[in-house]
Protein backbone atom coordinates (compact mmCIF):
# COMPACT_ATOMS: atom_id res chain seq x y z
CA UNK A 1 0.00 0.00 0.00
CA UNK A 2 0.93 4.07 -0.66
CA UNK A 3 -0.14 7.02 0.53
CA UNK A 4 -1.35 9.01 -2.66
CA UNK A 5 -2.24 12.15 -1.26
CA UNK A 6 -4.98 14.10 0.72
CA UNK A 7 -8.55 15.58 -1.01
CA UNK A 8 -10.11 18.76 0.36
CA UNK A 9 -13.80 19.17 0.43
CA UNK A 10 -14.66 22.96 -0.08
CA UNK A 11 -17.94 25.02 -1.11
CA UNK A 12 -15.08 26.82 -3.62
CA UNK A 13 -12.57 24.52 -5.10
CA UNK A 14 -11.43 27.45 -7.48
CA UNK A 15 -10.87 29.86 -4.72
CA UNK A 16 -9.21 27.25 -2.51
CA UNK A 17 -6.80 25.49 -5.14
CA UNK A 18 -5.41 28.58 -6.19
CA UNK A 19 -4.67 29.42 -2.79
CA UNK A 20 -2.94 26.19 -2.67
CA UNK A 21 -1.24 26.65 -6.38
CA UNK A 22 0.24 30.28 -4.95
CA UNK A 23 1.37 28.85 -1.32
CA UNK A 24 3.03 25.71 -2.72
CA UNK A 25 4.03 26.87 -6.51
CA UNK A 26 2.56 24.51 -8.44
CA UNK A 27 -0.09 23.94 -11.62
CA UNK A 28 -3.59 22.54 -11.50
CA UNK A 29 -5.70 20.54 -13.63
CA UNK A 30 -9.69 20.44 -13.41
CA UNK A 31 -12.46 23.03 -13.22
CA UNK A 32 -14.85 24.15 -10.61
CA UNK A 33 -15.93 20.46 -9.57
CA UNK A 34 -12.26 19.36 -8.84
CA UNK A 35 -8.97 20.14 -9.10
CA UNK A 36 -5.90 17.85 -8.73
CA UNK A 37 -2.48 19.77 -7.93
CA UNK A 38 0.76 17.92 -8.08
CA UNK A 39 2.63 18.79 -5.27
CA UNK A 40 6.53 17.73 -4.90
CA UNK A 41 5.98 14.02 -5.53
CA UNK A 42 2.27 13.77 -3.95
CA UNK A 43 -1.46 14.64 -5.08
CA UNK A 44 -3.33 17.40 -3.50
CA UNK A 45 -6.85 17.17 -4.90
CA UNK A 46 -9.59 19.42 -3.94
CA UNK A 47 -13.26 18.59 -4.45
CA UNK A 48 -16.35 20.39 -4.49
CA UNK A 49 -18.98 19.55 -1.54
CA UNK A 50 -21.94 19.43 -3.90
CA UNK A 51 -19.91 17.52 -6.46
CA UNK A 52 -19.43 14.82 -3.48
CA UNK A 53 -23.08 14.74 -2.42
CA UNK A 54 -24.02 14.03 -5.84
CA UNK A 55 -21.41 11.16 -6.06
CA UNK A 56 -22.69 9.90 -2.65
CA UNK A 57 -25.83 11.11 -1.54
CA UNK A 58 -25.71 12.31 2.83
CA UNK A 59 -22.12 11.85 2.64
CA UNK A 60 -21.97 15.48 3.16
CA UNK A 61 -24.47 15.52 5.73
CA UNK A 62 -22.90 17.06 8.89
CA UNK A 63 -19.48 17.42 7.70
CA UNK A 64 -17.40 20.28 8.60
CA UNK A 65 -14.44 22.42 6.90
CA UNK A 66 -11.03 23.79 8.05
CA UNK A 67 -10.24 21.02 10.53
CA UNK A 68 -7.24 19.24 9.19
CA UNK A 69 -3.60 20.14 9.64
CA UNK A 70 -2.03 19.93 6.35
CA UNK A 71 2.30 19.37 6.83
CA UNK A 72 4.73 20.26 3.71
CA UNK A 73 8.27 19.63 4.34
CA UNK A 74 9.96 22.59 3.22
CA UNK A 75 13.91 23.81 3.03
CA UNK A 76 14.06 27.02 4.75
CA UNK A 77 11.16 27.58 7.40
CA UNK A 78 11.91 31.04 7.79
CA UNK A 79 12.02 32.36 4.03
CA UNK A 80 9.15 30.38 3.81
CA UNK A 81 7.16 32.39 6.51
CA UNK A 82 8.45 35.75 5.13
CA UNK A 83 6.59 34.53 1.96
CA UNK A 84 3.15 33.57 3.14
CA UNK A 85 3.50 36.86 5.75
CA UNK A 86 3.93 39.06 2.24
CA UNK A 87 1.20 37.10 0.72
CA UNK A 88 -1.49 38.35 3.98
CA UNK A 89 -1.97 34.63 5.13
CA UNK A 90 -3.56 34.11 8.98
CA UNK A 91 -0.80 33.10 10.94
CA UNK A 92 -1.09 30.58 13.48
CA UNK A 93 1.99 30.23 14.91
CA UNK A 94 4.96 31.65 14.12
CA UNK A 95 8.41 30.53 13.16
CA UNK A 96 9.54 27.91 16.40
CA UNK A 97 12.65 25.18 16.56
CA UNK A 98 11.06 22.28 18.44
CA UNK A 99 12.92 20.07 20.81
CA UNK A 100 12.30 16.62 18.23
CA UNK A 101 14.67 18.48 16.03
CA UNK A 102 12.16 20.59 13.07
CA UNK A 103 11.32 23.82 12.98
CA UNK A 104 7.88 24.41 11.94
CA UNK A 105 5.12 27.23 11.36
CA UNK A 106 1.61 27.27 10.86
CA UNK A 107 -1.28 29.22 9.02
CA UNK A 108 -4.34 28.94 7.63
CA UNK A 109 -6.07 28.05 4.48
CA UNK A 110 -8.67 29.84 3.76
CA UNK A 111 -11.35 27.07 4.54
CA UNK A 112 -9.70 27.41 7.95
CA UNK A 113 -7.16 23.98 7.93
CA UNK A 114 -4.52 24.66 9.08
CA UNK A 115 -0.73 24.67 7.07
CA UNK A 116 2.20 23.33 8.25
CA UNK A 117 5.37 24.62 6.87
CA UNK A 118 8.20 22.32 8.54
CA UNK A 119 11.73 21.67 8.13
CA UNK A 120 14.17 19.51 9.83
CA UNK A 121 17.10 21.48 11.89
CA UNK A 122 20.81 20.54 10.97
Amino acid sequence: MRFAGVCLITVDVLRLSGFYMDVLGVGGEGDHNHMDLKAHGTSLAIFSADGMEEMAPGSMQGAGYGSFTINFEVEDVDSEYEKIVGMGMSIVKPPQTHPWGSRSFWFRDPDGNIVNFFGRVK
